[in-house]
């Protein structure tokens, strides 16, 4: 693939992404959501790879089956009500197809079997665009859809929690382990997008910093299974020691940036009286935190059958990757003590 073809291809799914973020009509919204899933798809199979075209043939056809369901959702809403505002839509039978079209786009369980697939038939740097940047448009129509008091979006939260944290549990492929995380911290952000819409994005923006950190960090060691990373720690022990702080961020352990979401979605999840609600989610979230805490314990605290002879590099080798993954691994662990000023921006 050639520079102007992949630098037309990003752009093309920012132009995408950037007018779902913009519209407040549904078709402008779809039209944005088909323009991004149109443009990855020869990212995903830019190689070749078998294992690429099939994970790209699955995506194709999940997206085009929740893009159907959207179109019919929003087509049905304009019938029954007469108009096509994203904000408008309050009728009970577009409004629960639309959530779960939406919910199939991004991978929420139990609507999430494709993206663990997907995700491990493709290389890092194309997995961190699905991971990360795919979430964003359909997450924007999610904050515009009026759903208050919905029980959909507490069992899909909830869902999401425990199946992202369950099915991780037994996974050796880091890019399994990242799509199942990837479910649960989705299930987080739609548990509390209904009762603080800024505090959900805040959740999001966190998630990618951390997530794109730490597929950084596999793509220049370029380590794709738990038992590539026990001989990570004789290669190079800086990114060793930075690797467990960013999987511990993500299992959210204080004093870490991932703590700062889950402590602030459990305050408000207290306050609006849905206290059971918030222990199932804590409940959930050990699940994940034990394999977090096993991908830690196999980087730092496991050898490698054989050891190396050579000199362990201590300085990093220039790469055009070094600089962001630096900037992303510094929010990614050290963003707590900002809490006081992010609730600042939250409530302004």
């Amino acid at each position: 693939m050639t520079a102007i073809t992949f630098s037309t291809l990003l752009f093309a799914l920012g132009i995408g992404t950037t007018l779902t973020f913009v519209s407040s009509h549904w078709l402008l919204a779809w039209m944005g959501l088909e323009i991004s899933t149109l443009a990855i798809l020869p990212l995903m199979a830019r190689h070749h790879h078998p294992r690429a075209v099939e994970a790209t043939t699955k995506y194709f056809l999940i997206q085009a089956t929740a893009a159907a369901v959207l179109l019919f959702a929003s087509t049905t809403n304009a019938w029954i009500s007469g108009h096509w505002d994203i904000q408008q839509t309050d009728h009970p039978l577009p409004l629960t197809l639309l959530t779960l079209a939406l919910a199939l786009k991004i991978g929420l369980a139990p609507l999430h079997s494709w993206q663990p697939e997907v995700l491990q038939g493709l290389e890092m740097n194309t997995g961190v665009i699905l991971a990360t940047w795919q979430k964003l448009a359909p997450f924007a129509i999610f904050t515009q859809i009026q759903t208050p008091n919905s029980l959909l979006l507490i069992t899909l939260g909830i869902a999401s929690i425990f199946i992202g944290g369950w099915g991780g549990l037994n996974q050796t492929q880091l890019r399994k382990v990242l799509a199942y995380s990837s479910i649960a911290h989705l299930g987080w952000m739609i548990l509390v997008l209904q009762y603080s819409r800024p505090l959900a994005l805040l959740a999001l923006l966190l998630y990618i910093v951390v997530t794109y950190a730490t597929f950084t960090m596999f793509s220049i060691q370029t380590v794709t299974s738990m038992k590539a990373l026990f001989a990570l720690g004789s290669k190079n022990p800086i990114l060793t020691t930075l690797l467990p702080l960013l999987l511990l961020s993500l299992a959210s352990l204080p004093p870490l940036t991932g703590f700062l979401a889950k402590l602030l979605i459990l305050k408000e999840l207290a306050k609006q009286g849905l206290a059971p609600t918030a222990a199932l989610a804590i409940m959930g979230t050990l699940l994940s935190a034990f394999f977090y805490v096993r991908l830690s314990i196999a980087t730092t605290l496991t050898l490698a059958p054989n050891t190396t002879t050579a000199t362990a590099p201590w300085r990093l080798s220039s790469s055009r990757l070094t600089m962001p993954l630096s900037i992303s691994s510094m929010f990614a662990i050290a963003l707590l003590p900002l809490t006081p000023t992010l609730l600042a921006v939250l409530t302004y």
